[in-house]
């Protein structure tokens, strides 16, 4: 039987500290899955719920993006996977009484981890402007209510439709066919603030912003190098593809700040000897300080070049352009430099460039920690280089691997959410719906804020997601949020963006991943696209949580019907009906999606086309893959300050907050923690268990304070320290971006420490 939510938010003023752990998964994460599961679930439910996740004739997990192999097994999750269903397919219930006894002041002093355990939002809820909680409200109300403000605007661009990455592929296209419709390229998503620097990167790069490997790739591959990246707690599911990678005889290298218990060691709990023993899976770890990266391939670069036949001048000759300013560049590059960018000693580089020289197939992923620093494009741009020098893209058991967050994110963004959409797309879309998209590029996350904060940008509309928790500079972004005329969030469970609210205010509950969606057509499936461009179909199990709920493709057509009126030529009431008719017509806009039911009823899905990888073709300004050459960049920091990442705890998806643990850090019952160096902590005077508040310095000169973190001493790199957002979101400011990208900096935030008051 599942448990009851917590009545009143846990305490969290003493979290214990022990010793991190040196292993992941194994036998307690088969007890704490189960635990969690219960709870929310109960036992019957768990059991039909877990065995359908990630299978073929099942629904994707609406964790994260990894993709799953031909094979697949009974259990085909991971332990933080199986928290994002049991708190999706949840036996509690947010009710409208539930409103009534919690005002929206009263939400808004709770923590994100109290609001999503409540469960599952059951109706439609409104808050009048001057109201001080919600009240239900009817489906049909609630889009008169989103047409009144949106038909209000002097502009379209004055609307904000934003995006998280567990929007089907079928309701962010009509998203984005509905606000390109209204007028608007004012569609930022959470890729904005991750993956968005990888994007940039690639694009100039080999000409395609997505990762150019496979699972298959990465089991054939010599050398993986694991850059910037947490798998055991973020893509858990990626350490059975390095376990295989290693049983083939691959080697693996870790450059991260802090030590990582999945990296150590794998016990595979779909084996008995792998739930007892498990594998090292670091032939390498290269704890290199934050922002260091660019300048460690740069350093490997240059030693590659001067390496007698080292470099595959044929693929060089053949493929590339640029190479000869990037190799003036790389040849500068310098020792004394690299070693205070990196804070590594000249053995360790040296070890990690025999390695690359053994390897005649070599992978990169990386993840956050390459891609929110000011330079983080060139870091990127930089990654390529190491990889087009040696030939490690468009060959079997290489190439680039950014390994993407939210489980659809890199498909949103091929269905065409951007706010800087190509020509080709928007040509087609004209083409196949006969109207004229807007040509002018729309608003990022970042530059959302700004308009919502100046008053440019008065309706925001959210398709899932927390963006009030997800953003940075806490502070800043909720005074923009409640300068809005309305917001709205379509959700299934509660968070921190529903309790700061514009004037007005909707959350439109919908159907989750695991719920089954029936429509006037009959029964429905949506498709996502995986990290690896693979696109597949997933179908929910489950009565939905309430007969009030819609889907999400329903809730765009309707709005849209509401909006545009008998004007619009778009056939949104048929959309509803039967999304195959929305594949119908994504199948003739978007490229690589012809005949997309036909592909989608086949088990397993099917591959986006990608020509780097397919035909070593790469659709550059240039016809090539361009090497390029930029500064090396790295974080300095003042004496008396440590240089901050924010990361996720063990018990954390995104902002979704599990339970208040972090396992393999030895943290529990807690979340207000600093992770610092125990020879740093000394010369700062950091007690462990002393209480600090966080104090970030920038170029503007404003004071931003996360007060109240307990101090845990920590092998971190020297001169970093790391904390959880988003409770550190406060901390960074919001013009603190990376070049090209826009992304948040979040990786890099200058710190001082002041003894809690």
């Amino acid at each position: 039987m599942a448990s009851k939510p917590p009545a009143g938010d846990p305490d969290q003023n003493a979290p214990q500290v022990a010793e991190p752990q040196r292993a992941a998964a194994g036998l307690p994460a088969v007890g704490y899955t189960l635990k969690i599961a219960r709870q929310q679930m109960g036992v019957r439910r768990t059991a039909q719920t877990l065995l359908k996740v990630n299978q073929k004739d099942g629904f994707d997990c609406p964790g994260c993006a990894w993709p799953e192999g031909d094979h697949r097994h009974t259990a085909e999750f991971c332990e933080n996977g199986a928290k994002a269903v049991a708190e999706e397919a949840t036996l509690r219930r947010v009710t409208p009484d539930f409103f009534g006894r919690h005002s929206l002041a009263d939400l808004a002093s709770r923590s994100g981890y109290w609001l999503g355990q409540q469960g599952r939002i059951t109706q439609p809820m409104y808050l009048p402007e001057g109201a001080d909680r919600y009240e239900a409200v009817g489906w049909d109300r609630a889009f008169e209510i989103i047409a009144e403000e949106l038909t209000a605007l002097s502009s379209p661009d004055e609307a904000l439709f934003y995006t998280s990455g567990r929007t089907s592929n079928e309701a962010a296209f009509l998203l984005q066919l509905f606000a390109r419709e209204f007028g608007t390229n004012n569609l930022p998503d959470c890729s904005n603030m991750c993956h968005e620097s990888s994007g940039s990167a690639l694009t100039e790069t080999i000409g395609i912003g997505k990762g150019s490997v496979s699972l298959e790739d990465l089991h054939q591959a010599d050398l993986i190098i694991v850059a910037g990246q947490n798998p055991g707690t973020n893509h858990p599911r990626m350490l059975s593809a390095l376990e295989k990678a290693k049983a083939a005889g691959a080697r693996i290298m870790s450059v991260n700040p802090l030590p990582e218990a999945g990296m150590e060691r794998f016990k595979n709990p779909q084996t008995p000897l792998g739930m007892i023993k498990g594998v090292a899976l670091n032939d390498l770890f290269l704890q290199i300080r934050i922002g260091g990266d660019q300048a460690l391939f740069r350093l490997l670069n240059k030693l590659v070049l001067e390496t007698q036949g080292a470099v595959d001048e044929e693929f060089v000759r053949e493929h590339t352009h640029g190479f000869e300013e990037f190799a003036t560049a790389a040849r500068a590059a310098d020792w004394d430099e690299t070693l205070a960018a990196t804070g590594l000693d000249r053995a360790a580089i040296e070890r990690a460039l025999a390695m690359v020289l053994e390897s005649k197939r070599t992978v990169v992923c990386w993840a956050m920690g390459l891609t929110q620093h000011k330079h983080s494009v060139a870091t990127i741009r930089e990654v390529v280089n190491f990889l087009l020098l040696r030939g490690n893209i468009g060959r079997p058991g290489a190439g680039v691997c950014p390994v993407r967050g939210h489980s659809n994110v890199q498909g949103d963004r091929t269905m065409g959410i951007f706010e800087r959409p190509a020509p080709a797309f928007l040509d087609a879309l004209e083409r196949e719906f006969g109207f004229a998209p807007p040509r002018h590029h729309g608003f990022d996350v970042v530059r959302s804020i700004r308009a919502l904060r100046d008053g440019e940008a008065k309706v925001f509309f959210a398709m899932g997601g927390n963006f009030v928790g997800a953003t940075p500079d806490t502070e800043v972004t909720e005074a923009a949020v409640r300068r809005a005329r309305l917001t709205v969030h379509v959700s299934t469970k509660l968070n921190r963006s529903h309790a700061v609210t514009g004037a007005r205010a909707l959350i439109l509950p919908t159907l989750g991943r695991t719920d089954k969606d029936v429509q006037a057509g009959g029964r429905q499936v949506v498709t996502v696209e995986d990290s690896m461009g693979m696109v597949h179909a997933s179908r929910g199990n489950l009565p939905p949580a309430s007969p009030h709920l819609l889907s999400e493709p329903a809730i765009v057509a309707r709005l849209a019907r509401a909006v545009l009126g008998p004007e619009s030529l778009t056939p949104w009431e048929e959309f509803e009906k039967d999304y195959a008719t929305i594949r119908d017509r994504i199948a003739r806009v978007v490229p690589g999606f012809e005949d997309f039911n036909t592909k989608i009823a086949r088990p397993g899905g099917f591959t986006l086309p990608h020509a780097p990888r397919d035909e070593r073709r790469f659709p550059t300004a240039t016809g090539k893959a361009n090497f390029t050459a930029a500064p090396i960049e790295y974080p300095k920091v003042p004496e008396g300050r440590l240089l901050l990442q924010t990361l996720r705890s063990h018990d954390q998806y995104n902002t979704t907050i599990y339970g208040l643990d972090d396992r393999y850090r030895g943290i529990k019952g807690g979340r207000r923690v600093v992770l610092v160096n125990p020879d740093d902590a000394a010369e700062l005077g950091l007690d462990d268990g002393s209480y600090t508040d966080l104090v970030s310095e920038w170029k503007d000169g404003v004071e931003r304070r996360a007060p109240g973190f307990r101090v845990v001493h920590y092998p971190t790199a020297r001169g970093c320290a790391a904390a959880y957002y988003p409770e550190t979101n406060v901390l960074v400011p919001l013009d603190s971006t990376a070049d090209t990208s826009n992304t948040p900096a979040s990786k890099s935030v200058v710190v001082r420490f002041e003894r809690a008051g």
